[in-house]
């Protein structure tokens, strides 16, 4: 439902040169009753789905490394980022795209992906909403090497890491990704004991 408080006078593109920068002037009804005139940027580079995949047996995850150029401007000295498996949806469903992006980026092609959450990732600023997935992988789902669309500028590494050790690495900083981060915390709170059970989560 549409919030009756908010109205959208003005929308100025400022850039559409990859995704979309717009400079938005809206008028918002406070609580007390007084309209203010507000102006803000919002970012559109569309939305998108990420996911980790998970071994039982084995306790393994599998994450990606491939570098980042805005986190490179930003203090990370070798732009390289370790993040779960990621993409933009275009014009897939979510689901579609994951899988997709799953055998792109880490060669495993996976049948069933098991939605979790969505959620917002920085909504003072970008419009983007991703859905987050799990799916169970296995050797034999191996197809490809992975590394993504050369074409595209994509250089990615595939890792094969033991969770606890995945884990580990949030807390001492060498996983940074907030994607990743919340996909490894949810296995953490849920475990992997549960999956394996069947546990609804």
């Amino acid at each position: 439902m549409q919030n009756s408080e908010v109205k959208i006078v003005h929308t100025e593109i400022l850039s559409d040169n990859w995704y979309t920068l717009r400079k938005i002037t809206y008028e918002y009804l406070t609580k007390d009753g007084v309209l203010q005139t507000l102006n803000r940027e919002a970012y559109d580079r569309g939305n998108g789905a990420a996911i980790l995949l998970y071994n039982i047996e084995l306790n393994k995850v599998i994450l990606t490394r491939q570098f980042r150029l805005p986190t490179f401007i930003n203090g990370n000295d070798t732009g390289m980022l370790i993040e779960s498996c990621a993409g933009l949806l275009d014009n897939e469903n979510p689901e579609e795209c994951i899988k997709r992006e799953t055998e792109e980026e880490t060669g495993y092609k996976i049948n069933g992906v098991q939605k979790i959450f969505e959620a917002y990732m920085s909504p003072g600023s970008v419009t983007e909403i991703i859905y987050f997935f799990i799916a169970e992988y296995s050797k034999k789902m191996k197809v490809g090497n992975g590394g993504g669309i050369k074409e595209e500028g994509e250089h990615i590494e595939v890792l094969e890491l033991d969770m606890k050790e995945a884990v580990e690495m949030i807390r001492i900083g060498e996983i940074k990704d907030a994607k990743t981060i919340m996909l490894l915390q949810y296995m953490q709170i849920y475990g992997m004991a549960n999956l394996a059970a069947n546990v609804t989560i």
